[in-house]
Formats: structure tokens, sequence, C-alpha cells
């Protein structure tokens, strides 16, 4: 397994988005999210979200790396607008942007975080953003499955 690479300045984001090309020409192939609240068998339940983590496997037509997973931790908001069959998905730029402490993925290039409000497709918005290069995972095989 790959060494988790961990952001945490607007240089550390920079470095990223250039090493994996903007995102330009790929696509997420899976997401899990994980909330930390649960309930146990005798049917108590622990209702705190007090994990709050999505990991997403990015698929990408290029070499080194073709595969990432990120880790957004102590997410905030994920909103997913997946397209449907009748259109294409795949990502010709993503914006990342470290504002105010967070970090906040959008699937289009070119955001501002003026325009963070009202951004209508998929956008993460978490505490901590961790990655690593991940081509084992190239193709279609799950994942993220139990």
């Amino acid at each position: 397994m790959t060494v988790w690479n961990e952001v945490t300045s607007q240089d550390d984001l920079n470095m990223f988005m250039n090493q994996f090309g903007g995102f330009h020409d790929s696509c997420i192939k899976e997401l899990k999210y994980i909330s930390g609240a649960f309930v146990c068998k005798d049917l108590s339940m622990h209702p705190i979200n007090s994990e709050r983590v999505v990991k997403i496997i990015f698929q990408r037509q290029y070499d080194n790396p073709s595969v990432i997973e990120i880790e957004f931790g102590g997410v905030v908001k994920l909103s997913l607008f997946p397209m449907n069959e009748d259109y294409t998905c795949e990502i010709t730029g993503a914006t990342m942007i470290l504002c105010n402490s967070l970090f906040y993925w959008c699937d289009s290039g070119g955001i501002s975080a003026t325009d963070l409000e009202g951004y209508e497709g998929t956008l993460i918005c978490s505490k901590v953003v961790k990655w690593r290069e991940a081509d084992e995972f190239i193709g279609k095989k799950e994942v993220y499955k139990a």
C-alpha cells in the first residue's frame, strides 16, 4: 500500500492538484461515507456523527498515477450530483480550495471561494484531506465492499 499524503497548506494543495493533472479526464469511480453513528445489537444507539469521513476512488486516463484515493476527514458538507446515464460523467477539471481552514473540492475547474455557496455540482467540504496513489484499483472491480 502506498503512503498517505496529508494536505496541510495551499502549497500542498497546489502540488497535489498538479500531480493529478487538476483531475483532467478523470471520474469518480466510487465513494464511501462513514458517519460514526451506529446501532448496537441490543438496539441502543450511538447517534453521534463522530467520524464524518468520505473516501473516494478517482481514476483518470493518464499514468503516474492513474488512480488516487482521497480521504476527506471531518466532513462539513457532501453534495453529490451524479450525472444520469444520458450524459457522460468525466471530470474535465476540478477545483480544490483552502478557505477559512476548510478544504473544498468541486467537480468543475475555475471555481472561486465566492462561487462555493451556490455551487450546484458535486462538492465536498472537510477539515482534513489525505490522498494516496492507488493504481492497484484501476478498472471496474469494486474497492469499497464488505
